[in-house]
């Protein structure tokens, strides 16, 4: 009898990370998808010779650098 009523904390425990786990999880989740995904180098430079920025020369030079 004194056994199974000291293991109820165990049951608490497990109940509480089964409450929380999901919802740390979908903060996480949402949290990241809200970050803008970082640019390469080399596509912000194709982006600004699209916009006509810069000239294929310069281009292809800063390319070669990159």
């Amino acid at each position: 009898m004194m056994g199974g009523m000291g293991s109820w904390w165990i049951i608490g425990v497990i109940v509480l990370i089964a409450i929380i786990w999901p919802l740390a999880q979908r903060f996480n989740r949402n949290n990241s998808a809200t970050r803008e995904p970082q640019k390469l180098a080399l596509d912000i430079l194709k982006e600004r010779y699209a916009r006509g920025e810069i000239d294929k020369q310069e281009f292809e030079e800063r390319k070669m650098d990159l």
